[in-house]
């Protein structure tokens, strides 16, 4: 059976050490002149010394292709503001292009994140498993708040520069690494957090 294309981005599902994804995120901050809609499993990645006025730091989208660094997914949004107050104050499923927001971002480096391969090289098959490959952007849905995010099957290398590192298949029926649109277990390979000399 086929599998389904329906990307959502980068999904966090659980860490290095086994223990599942606990909800765990922190807060960044999107400004208003940021002019992109931002959905949940987005990429992003910090913003170089910019943040809000109460000091919560900026993210912005994170670009696909080699070498790019990656701060995070983002899991939820809320109304900027005073982050003590309406940090609680849900903003949606997606944030709309030009509004100013709190993100909720998993930017743990030991979390491993699900995403849906584009299906545009081919089907990666089984011994896609240890390879490294980049992401590709897509267009979310504001009716889901999911992202469009794909993993780009038509840079699979062993190239460390590569944004995303394939653990294995996702284990599910539904899923067949065999056929296009497979959903695949990744970390970020290329983390601001491992990152020490800065962004």
């Amino acid at each position: 059976m086929a599998n389904a294309n329906n990307p959502r981005g980068l999904i966090p599902v659980r860490y290095r050490s086994g223990a599942p994804y606990n909800g765990g995120y922190n807060t960044y901050y999107v400004p208003a002149t940021n002019g992109t809609a931002m959905f949940i499993g987005d990429p992003v990645i910090a913003v170089t010394a910019a943040s809000d006025a109460n000091g919560i730091p900026t993210v912005t989208h994170a670009a696909g292709g080699s070498g790019t660094y990656i701060t995070g997914a983002v899991v939820g949004f809320v109304s900027a503001g005073d982050p003590a107050v309406t940090r609680t104050q849900d903003l949606g499923p997606y944030r709309a292009a030009s509004v100013a927001a709190y993100v909720m971002v998993a930017d743990d480096p030991d979390l491993l994140f699900e995403i849906q391969e584009d299906g545009l090289g081919g089907a990666m098959g089984v011994g896609a498993g240890s390879r490294n490959a980049d992401l590709i952007s897509g267009t979310g849905s504001a009716y889901t708040g999911y992202s469009g995010w794909l993993l780009d099957s038509s840079t699979l290398q062993t190239t460390n520069t590569l944004q995303l590192r394939i653990l294995k298949p996702v284990e599910r029926a539904d899923n067949d690494p065999t056929l296009t649109y497979a959903k695949w277990l990744v970390s970020i390979n290329l983390h601001t957090a491992r990152n020490l000399t800065g962004i």
